[in-house]
């Protein structure tokens, strides 16, 4: 008997929603502003096919420097603001949106509580430490009552990413109903990647995150175009599960030194 093609369908209440689905992006560095340039124009094809379109918050505490342009997008204009603020002014501006800046970081405070704002449908995070990485796991495994209907939670969608290489996971929020199917083996659980990959991340919990003082050092760091690649691909992933209501890729690997893409199925 040939097995089944393990498919996740996409969560129905995303397909059809009476509200715009809310999305907590996470990070607005050199992947994270190019995700949100990716997520306006998903947000403006989503509105043209009928669908409410996002509603997307921005997490980041940085403040831009010298060092962030060119690579990320922003310009010299806005070096000394937040990073989150001119990204998220600058989308509203061109798009007549009304998306939200957050100038702290996307993390419990001192009395263990989850930031204000936290809860949303759909979480994508473009952090550089795998610190960051678990405390995002840990607000969304115990925060969060899964019975709230506008906004509750149910995916997380991570980008990673090393010089010349990447990755985007996506994982499911506790288990999401799936239709029933006699062609696919549907899946409902796709789980965190610091459940799936924690001995990975662990091992490389010692990397250098510390702030690039300059483009050079920053390309040293981190190829030009490797942000931009992750970006696009990982849209595309989360595009398509609005798009075709299924997919049986979770997710991929890139080297962009080979030019060689690794899709990660179900």
């Amino acid at each position: 008997m040939i097995p089944k093609t393990r498919i996740h369908f996409t969560d129905h209440d995303l397909l059809n929603p009476t509200n715009p689905i809310e999305l907590n992006l996470i990070g607005a560095g050199g992947t994270g502003s190019k995700v949100l340039t990716a997520l306006l124009e998903m947000n403006h094809s989503l509105v043209e096919l009928g669908h409410t379109g996002l509603f997307v918050r921005l997490w980041d505490d940085d403040i831009i420097t010298d060092a962030n342009l060119h690579r990320q997008r922003f310009a010299k204009s806005e070096v000394g603001l937040y990073k989150s603020v001119a990204l998220i002014n600058r989308a509203n501006r061109w798009s007549g949106t009304n998306w939200k800046a957050e100038t702290i970081k996307f993390e419990k405070n001192q009395a263990g509580k989850s930031p204000e704002h936290a809860k949303a449908n759909i979480y994508i995070s473009c952090v550089d430490s795998v610190c960051a990485r678990f405390q995002i796991a840990e607000i969304l495994n115990s925060t969060f009552d899964r019975w709230a209907y506008r906004n509750t939670p149910k995916y997380w969608m991570d980008f990673g990413n090393g010089k010349h290489t990447g990755q985007v996971i996506l994982s499911t929020i506790g288990k999401l109903e799936q239709p029933k199917s006699e062609k696919y083996e549907t899946v409902a659980h796709l789980p965190f990647l610091t459940e799936e990959f924690r001995d990975l991340l662990k091992r490389s919990e010692s990397e250098d995150d510390t702030p690039s003082c300059s483009v050079a050092e920053a390309l040293e760091k981190q190829d030009l175009y490797i942000n931009s690649a992750l970006a696009q691909l990982g849209c595309a992933l989360l595009w398509n599960l609005f798009r075709n209501g299924m997919t049986e890729n979770r997710g991929f690997f890139l080297n962009l030194k080979d030019l060689r893409t690794q899709p990660i199925k179900i």
